[in-house]
């Protein structure tokens, strides 16, 4: 079970050194996860955690109803995707995002978040229906949709 853990801050450390190694890095601390229930599901090669679940990892605050890890033939260091949903939010000292779902794909080191999707910054404030983060290059795509609402606002302040 402590290895589950493990992964998932690996996964939820998307930005930090320890995604782009694949191991925790000595600077990340420990990882606090907390929720209403954690479920390992061998046959199915998944691990849940629902009911207000909280990570907290220095530096990075991670909140939704439920986190899903899906894993491979490979057991919980084979990780493919961990899906959290219902109103996630991820916090760090220089940012604030909130959506409906996030996706992270560990392969690909992309962080996907639909749904009503706010980034909020000391510079400004980013809404729209879609972001991808791409954590291996650095980029950052905004993307409307089609219909209403489907437009990315942008509202900057000016130092």
């Amino acid at each position: 079970m402590m290895r589950i853990f493990l992964v998932l801050l690996m996964l939820v450390a998307g930005a930090g050194a320890a995604v782009a190694q694949g191991k925790p890095s000595a600077e990340s601390g420990p990882i606090k996860v907390t929720g209403d229930t954690f479920i390992i599901d061998e046959g199915n090669g998944n691990a849940t955690f629902t009911g207000n679940v909280e990570i907290v990892r220095a530096g990075l605050t991670v909140w939704a109803q439920k986190v899903v890890i899906d894993y491979g033939a490979g057991g919980v260091e084979d990780v493919q995707t961990m899906v959290a949903t219902g109103q996630v939010r991820l916090k760090t000292k220089d940012q604030d995002a909130t959506g409906d779902k996030a996706t992270f794909d560990p392969n690909t080191q992309m962080l996907h978040m639909t749904g009503n999707v706010v980034v909020v910054n000391s510079t400004g404030t980013l809404t729209g229906p879609s972001l991808t983060v791409n954590l291996a290059d650095n980029s950052t795509v905004f993307e409307g949709g089609k219909g209403k609402g489907g437009r990315v606002t942008g509202v900057f302040s000016t130092q």
